[in-house]
């Protein structure tokens, strides 16, 4: 990419929980900056004081730990530098590059749906633009509030190479001159975001698609600034089953709720570096084969979709995946607390193939643990058929939970083998004819279970 180590971000603002999207793009930016053996950087954007809330930050730094995306340095907090923008806003001021803005919301508002309802892309009119500057500053002696904007060069064109798009042209006329400061003193996003950009040493940027129009004035102050502006990429957007952007006003699609639905970690890395990103990689891969293949030239232009399908496939990968003591920790309080230890372990190397989710445990968990499973339609009718000399001869053998010695004595009684044995030794044992395979799940047992349910329809 270039001769200097890279050095990417995530921004995120702390006003709601982290969904897929932002997800999206905080893995892509860690994933490139580990493809190019460069650093990670979390930036919290809570200078909206009206919506940014501690505990959203609290929260969703939790939830990219969880994830696997960590940063390599202290996380920066944008409410804490306002020195700092005052003092490039002050330089910016100082080469003419400003100007206070008295217009309300109100007329703002009005501007935009004048310039919308006769088919022109909404941009401030340049209504304060040319206010004297005594003017301007009785006004704000009377105690009138205003913002601070951006003086765009009413001539050119601002053009750059965009890591997705390629080269994109932005004509200035087109932009209309941007808030840098709010009327309550406030760093505006446009340039807190590009200044903390630069002094943070970002050199290369992934982020949605919805900013790529911001992408052209970040550039014009940071070039007023003489700033080293990041390379940037404007990554395909994540869509929803309705076709709609991903947001935090969709919760069921945040990475909180579907943490505590139980998907896994690497099953959601792995649906997410697929969405946008395409790669001859088809196995699940940890996180350093994900930064390891992930490729800035293999990201894709269209929306992603996202695909809660797709998703269930790779948790029932990284599921199946997992060691005894991962599957312990991720199932919880749903296991028996007073199941021998061996028992436990023997368990989950039993029903784990069969789950997907840690709550589909819980009818395996009765049918091992409980005292005597209920019996479905289908069982019934599987024990009815087999007759009672094969459960006493099968019970007569159980008295180890040795399921090889139960299929030995009831085929030697009977003469039955196959679906006929064994669909009926399933139903008496589990209450079904289908699930985990009866050796590993009669080992995790207590003793006396398997010859007790046999016994009974001996």
């Amino acid at each position: 990419m270039s001769g200097n180590p890279v050095v990417t971000r995530f921004a995120p603002s702390p006003t709601g929980e982290l969904h897929l999207g932002n997800a999206h793009t905080a893995l892509f930016n860690l994933l490139l900056a580990h493809h190019e053996g460069g650093r990670f950087l979390l930036r919290i954007e809570d200078t909206d004081v009206a919506r940014s809330r501690p505990e959203h930050a609290r929260q969703l730094m939790e939830d990219l730990q969880w994830l696997g995306v960590a940063w390599d340095e202290e996380p920066l907090h944008q409410s804490a530098r306002a020195g700092v923008y005052a003092a490039q806003l002050e330089r910016l001021t100082a080469a003419g590059l400003t100007y206070p803005c008295f217009c309300t919301q109100r007329e703002l508002e009005l501007s935009r749906s004048t310039q919308l309802a006769a088919g022109r892309p909404p941009r401030y009119s340049g209504k304060c633009r040319d206010v004297g500057a005594s003017a301007a500053q009785a006004r704000l002696a009377a105690g009138e509030s205003a913002a601070i904007r951006f003086r765009v060069p009413q001539q050119g064109e601002t053009v750059f190479d965009d890591l997705v798009h390629g080269e994109r042209r932005f004509a200035h006329a087109e932009i209309g001159d941007f808030v840098l400061q709010r009327a309550d003193g406030s760093a505006a996003f446009f340039f807190s975001n590009a200044v903390d950009d630069a002094l943070s040493g970002v050199t290369h940027l992934l982020r949605g698609d919805d900013h790529l129009s911001n992408t052209p004035r970040q550039l014009l102050i940071l070039r007023a600034l003489k700033l080293p502006a990041p390379r940037y990429g404007h990554l395909s957007l994540l869509t929803g089953a309705d076709g709609a952007k991903l947001s935090k006003r969709n919760t069921a699609t945040s990475l909180r709720a579907l943490r505590e639905q139980g998907f896994l970690p690497q099953a959601l890395t792995n649906h997410l570096f697929r969405l946008g990103h395409s790669t001859p990689r088809l196995e699940l891969l940890a996180m350093d084969e994900l930064a390891a293949a992930f490729d800035v030239a293999h990201l894709q232009r269209s929306p992603a979709h996202f695909d809660p399908a797709q998703l269930l496939v790779w948790q029932k990968e990284a599921v199946h995946r997992q060691s005894p003591a991962a599957a312990n920790a991720w199932l919880g309080s749903r296991l028996p607390a007073a199941a021998d230890p061996a028992a436990r372990v023997a368990f989950m190397e039993a029903v784990l193939p069969n789950l997907v989710l840690p709550d589909d445990v819980l009818p395996w968990v009765e049918v091992v643990f409980g005292e005597h499973p209920p019996i479905d339609a289908e069982s019934a009718a599987a024990i009815e058929a087999a007759g009672a000399l094969l459960f006493k001869a099968a019970a007569a053998a159980a008295t180890g939970n040795d399921f090889a010695a139960i299929v030995a004595a009831a085929r030697t009684a009977t003469g039955l083998k196959g679906a006929a044995l064994f669909k009926p030794l399933r139903a008496a044992l589990t209450g079904r004819l289908a699930g985990p395979e009866l050796g590993p799940l009669l080992k995790a047992m207590p003793e006396g279970a398997a010859q007790r349910r046999l016994a009974r329809f001996a």
